[in-house]
């Protein structure tokens, strides 16, 4: 026990502030909700073209003749 007055009343513990710990980890936390709700918006803004894949064909390609060198 401590020999040190205490102002709280008999029976009701004291109490401590928060740890740097507790800090950190509340911190994280809400760090962490930041960049989800970033990401959601960002999906947000480019949703419409997620899902549409057809947009995306090639327009051309290219085709390289095959050498008897290739097939050594």
């Amino acid at each position: 026990m401590s020999t040190l007055p205490s102002n709280n009343p008999p029976g009701r513990p004291t109490k401590r502030p928060p740890s740097v710990y507790t800090v950190m980890l509340l911190l994280a936390m809400l760090f962490m909700l930041i960049a989800v709700i970033a990401m959601y918006v960002e999906l947000g803004r480019w949703s419409p073209d997620y899902y549409k894949t057809n947009t995306a064909t090639p327009v051309t390609s290219m085709v390289l003749p095959v050498t008897s060198y290739d097939l050594m």
